[in-house]
């Protein structure tokens, strides 16, 4: 049946993209604004503030100094943003990330994440290079605390930016999704959707190393929350809900793994956080903690894998560039040893 037989039910079913359904799961900015209204840039500061410090585990601590606060930065963050703290402000005190490497021994997997023993069968142990997750207290300072320059209320259309293991964060993330991923050319603003009939994820194809991972884990958010198959509840979310949600998911994702997307996230909820409250988001919060902190962990798992599975693909090759040596070399000293001729055999055999 071709478009112009079917009802208006057949149609929001058919093409999720197109239609309200598909709005209610796709990366799509809500409206063009020049600037949002002083309510709502108040209202989205304090929402991605929460998320970010709910994120982390200070929440309790953060409402309990400053109810109130609409944007946190630290003393610096702010110098930098052309504004400066009031002089006998205090400081308020969150928990920041600051994760660190260290090399310890594992189990060394194979490619499909099992343990790999020796003759023995005693497990074959590795030195690998793995990121703790740990925290510091710092102290920030709220909007309200600072005077100087205005500022900017709407981000970037897109962000830009590469990423350092950006193929191996790319394919963790495709890997880790229960749903089918692929790229391609989409029409309209939307820079990515989750197919509610189909159950796939499909990307903008084409956007930034920086984009491309935020706007994937921003679905992998809508398929894990907001499919009504799979999750019934989704269906009393509102759209603003599920919209704040994906984009609250993947921001503090992108920030463990150091990816900034602070500019396009907070326009971003912007659009969409209209005429939600703060006890409305709370509700939201260990939703939002849960999700970005499994996907975090899946993620790391993945990693490590496939990081396995790399330097496992570098001694494959040392072993087959030696072997490959060695005929060489072998073939060469044979080639180089003097021949006897047939004169000189018959008289041997004769002796």
């Amino acid at each position: 049946m071709n478009s112009q037989g079917m009802t208006a039910s057949e149609k929001e079913t058919e093409e999720v993209k197109s239609t309200e359904a598909t709005e209610e799961i796709s990366e799509k900015p809500k409206e063009k604004e020049k600037a949002p209204e002083t309510g709502k840039k108040k209202n989205v500061t304090g929402i991605m503030t929460l998320v970010l410090i709910a994120a982390i585990g200070g929440i309790g601590g953060f409402m309990y100094m400053k109810p109130d606060a609409q944007l946190c930065q630290s003393f610096t963050g702010w110098k930098q943003m052309g504004r400066y703290v009031k002089k006998g402000e205090k400081g308020i005190s969150i928990l920041a990330p600051a994760p660190y490497k260290i090399e310890r021994e594992q189990t060394k997997l194979d490619e499909k994440g099992r343990p790999v023993f020796d003759a023995d069968g005693e497990p074959v142990k590795e030195k690998v290079e793995v990121t703790i997750r740990a925290f510091k207290v710092v102290k920030t300072f709220d909007l309200s605390q600072t005077d100087g320059k205005e500022l900017p209320t709407i981000g970037p259309s897109e962000l830009v930016g590469n990423i350092e293991g950006y193929p191996k964060l790319l394919q963790a993330l495709q890997e880790i999704s229960p749903v089918p991923v692929s790229f391609e050319l989409i029409d309209g603003d939307a820079k990515g959707f989750y197919h509610l009939e189909d159950k796939k994820i499909v990307v903008q194809d084409g956007m930034s190393e920086v984009q491309t991972i935020k706007t994937l884990l921003h679905e992998m958010a809508h398929q894990k929350l907001h499919d009504k198959d799979n999750v019934p509840e989704a269906k009393d979310i509102s759209r603003n809900g599920k919209e704040v949600e994906a984009e609250s998911v993947a921001y503090v994702v992108c920030q463990h793994y150091g990816i900034n997307t602070s500019d396009y996230s907070f326009s971003y909820v912007a659009g969409w956080s209209e005429g939600k409250e703060t006890p409305e988001l709370k509700a939201s919060l260990d939703k939002i903690r849960q999700t970005a902190s499994e996907f975090i962990y899946q993620i790391d798992q993945k990693m490590e894998v496939l990081m396995a599975d790399k330097e496992q693909g570098k001694e494959t090759a040392k072993v087959k560039e030696s072997v490959k040596s060695k005929l060489k070399s072998n073939t060469k000293k044979a080639e180089q040893a003097p021949k006897k001729s047939r004169t000189s055999k018959a008289k041997e055999e004769r002796a």
